[in-house]
């Protein structure tokens, strides 16, 4: 009888000892995560970054910001830059430089039109066209115009000269417009013209009269009306 008492006795005591060491294991984890609740952060979550230093975010998003004050074009860096280095010592053309068109008959309200013997670029042109005449490269809208402004440039050596058209946009969503910002309501393209593959500036042909797109930065002779 002593045998099996001892046993159930033993029994009793190893059954307490396991219960009081789940019910601590217990107590442990709450007490774990009630200090999570009130605001611990755990090993593996991000820390804040120290006061100065920008997160991985931060940073992405100033470098787009400097990406946005980048000129879309480094073309128009250097044609700014040129314009203010020829600002500095800027003169007019002389009045034997340019000739100028007879106005049509009849007609008190219509352009214009001059022709300036100095070889510019396209913007350099426009440039003369604004600051010396108060007008622009010509913008041509009839027929009648097209064949008065041939008519003075047909004696020129020189194949071509600036008017002011100009092109925006690429492939088969390329517009054409004036730089006075006048409607694109006429145009006397030369054969093959215009050309996905030509330039952004629209030079016209001294012999002929026909229109063609050109490279912005060769050196013309150009047509200002004011």
């Amino acid at each position: 009888m002593k045998v099996p008492l001892l046993l159930a006795l033993l029994f009793g005591a190893v059954s307490t000892l396991h219960l009081r060491t789940v019910k601590s294991n217990s107590e442990s984890f709450l007490g774990d995560e009630i200090t999570l609740q009130d605001g611990e952060m755990p090993e593996n979550e991000p820390k804040e970054a120290p006061t100065g230093e920008l997160t991985p975010l931060e940073k992405e998003e100033e470098w787009y910001s400097g990406m946005e004050d980048d000129p879309e074009e480094e073309g128009a860096v250097e044609c700014d830059s040129a314009l203010d280095k020829e600002e500095e010592d800027f003169q007019c053309p002389k009045e034997e430089d340019i000739v100028r068109l007879e106005g049509s008959p009849g007609c008190k309200n219509c352009p214009r039109f001059l022709l300036v013997g100095h070889f510019r670029t396209f913007n350099h042109a426009q440039y003369v066209c604004q600051r010396c005449y108060r007008g622009n490269l010509a913008s041509i809208h009839s027929a009648s115009s097209n064949g008065q402004i041939q008519n003075t440039v047909r004696g020129l050596n020189q194949g071509q000269v600036w008017i002011g058209g100009r092109v925006t946009g690429w492939g088969l969503c390329r517009r054409f417009f004036w730089v006075d910002g006048s409607r694109w309501n006429y145009a006397n393209w030369a054969a093959g013209q215009p050309s996905f593959y030509g330039g952004r500036c629209v030079s016209f042909y001294t012999q002929g009269g026909r229109w063609l797109l050109d490279s912005c930065e060769r050196q013309l002779r150009f047509v200002c009306a004011y």
